[in-house]
């Protein structure tokens, strides 16, 4: 048996995934037992953290990835290049800070929190994206459904969990209560981007409880920046005809 065979079945014994199928070749250049070792080690590690990474991604079930360079401050205003620059430092998650994006559709609200998604998620940031619909119901269906089950857990794990389209359609107060109780497990352990087309007053109504909403807005909003978002935004921007002058 040659040494790179041998190294493989240990590197297998010992759970090394990436040395067991691909161990460094052995070269005519001259290198200490020491070297191979190193560089065995460090291609280990950077295909642990690259598998790390794609599961964090697959996890957060971001639908598209965006970034922020793509985001177009001039189509919309409410933040500047510089109050992009900062959140991009991702300080926030680790201060438990919450993000709440406010403004009418167009603006670029599910961008920014996309692209702050993606950001985390190459950081090593545990990372769950949802809309509110969707985010309903898994709280609906947990008890029932292992995925939903699996979804919760891992939102409860999570150090950013991203709620996108808050304010669109109401909901009951069945369902109030249980994002009500989800949003208060999640309270100074993980950090929250939300996204809405309507103002807190607004809040009231589609939930449809007032002291509810004022004890949800008392959490949410305890450690959190708030930024309102207007303008035609990017999609009116860029609106394009089917009909044109030939």
């Amino acid at each position: 048996m040659n040494h790179q065979v041998e190294i493989k079945l240990l590197a297998k014994q010992l759970g090394l995934a990436n040395l067991s199928n691909n161990a460094p070749a052995f070269t005519l250049e001259c290198i200490s037992h020491e070297e191979y070792l190193i560089e065995c080690l460090k291609t280990e590690i950077m295909y642990r953290e690259q598998k790390s990474h794609e599961r964090r991604l697959k996890q957060a079930q971001l639908p598209t990835l965006k970034t922020l360079d793509e985001y177009d401050t001039t189509t919309s205003t409410g933040i500047t290049d510089w109050q992009i620059k900062q959140l991009a430092t991702l300080s926030w998650i680790d201060g438990i800070y919450n993000i709440i994006f406010l403004g009418p559709p167009g603006t670029g609200k599910t961008h920014l929190a996309l692209a702050l998604g993606n950001l985390a998620v190459q950081a090593g940031y545990k990372v769950f994206f949802t809309s509110i619909d969707n985010l309903i119901h898994i709280l609906k269906t947990h008890e029932i459904s292992t995925k939903s089950t699996a979804r919760l857990k891992w939102i409860k794990e999570c150090d950013l969990v991203i709620i996108d389209d808050l304010g669109y359609l109401p909901l009951s107060r069945v369902e109030t209560n249980m994002f009500f109780r989800l949003i208060s497990e999640l309270y100074e352990n993980t950090s929250l981007i939300i996204t809405s087309n309507k103002d807190f007053e607004g809040w009231a109504e589609m939930l449809g409880d007032n002291a509810l909403v004022t004890a949800l807005l008392d959490r949410i909003t305890h450690h959190c920046q708030i930024v309102g978002l207007s303008g035609d935004g990017y999609r009116r921007a860029n609106h394009k005809d089917i009909f044109v002058n030939l």
